[in-house]
């Protein structure tokens, strides 16, 4: 792998998974110290973020992560439902249903450990949820075998896992979006298009209406 691809790899991880806020500096000379890489692929890199949208050119500044407010994550989720609802119903009519009926029974053995009442270690499990759902979200694209759809749906996750995160979903709406992630699952391996479609627009409308509010609450403390 080359060392732009590295760079690129890692700190589009580190944007996702939080460890790089919001408005944190991209400063060439730090990052490529901190990845010991040379400039030039680090460059190559922070330009394949700022064309993602995770990162943008500050003035007096250089680069920085970028901001997700309440008005980001309205025009997500406008892109969002049709291209995961249209994802789901390819899903249930080329997937395995043995794949699906297996994440299901994961969502069910997660929901119980998402719940009230919580305690240090419960943080962990919360990190294990979200990349239960990352495993759903390529399954389906895996079984929608649409690779135009997989790529616009690629790109916008992306986006939307750092939403996700920066709302500190409460142990209720995890423990519900677990259940509306199973209903998801069963739906799809049922192999009826419609119900798949329908099991994904409630998922999604919960999960919009959630993750607004939440941005909405802590919008001064989320901007950059």
């Amino acid at each position: 792998m080359r060392a732009s691809d590295r760079a690129y790899a890692r700190l589009r991880q580190e944007i996702l998974d939080g460890d790089l806020e919001p408005g944190s500096l991209l400063g060439e000379v730090d990052q490529a110290e901190r990845l010991s890489i040379s400039r030039t692929p680090l460059r190559e890199a922070l330009s394949r973020l700022i064309a993602d949208g995770l990162a943008v050119q500050a003035s007096g500044r250089g680069t920085v992560v970028s901001s997700i407010e309440t008005k980001d994550v309205d025009l997500l989720f406008e892109l969002r439902l049709p291209l995961e609802v249209q994802s789901a119903r390819l899903a249930a009519e080329r997937g395995d249903p043995q794949v699906f009926t297996a994440l299901a029974e994961r969502f069910t053995a997660a929901e119980s450990t998402l719940g009230p009442p919580r305690s240090i270690a419960d943080v962990a499990d919360d990190s294990a949820y979200y990349d239960l759902a990352a495993e759903l979200d390529e399954a389906l694209s895996a079984a929608a075998a649409n690779p135009y759809l997989n790529h616009a749906l690629r790109s916008m996750r992306a986006h939307l896992v750092r939403a996700r995160r920066l709302a500190q979903h409460e142990p209720a709406r995890l423990t519900a979006s677990a259940r509306e992630h199973r209903e998801v699952c069963l739906a799809v391996a049922s192999g009826d298009p419609e119900t798949a479609g329908a099991a994904m627009l409630i998922h999604l409308r919960r999960s919009h209406a959630y993750i607004s509010a939440q941005h909405a609450a802590h919008e001064p403390q989320m901007s950059t």
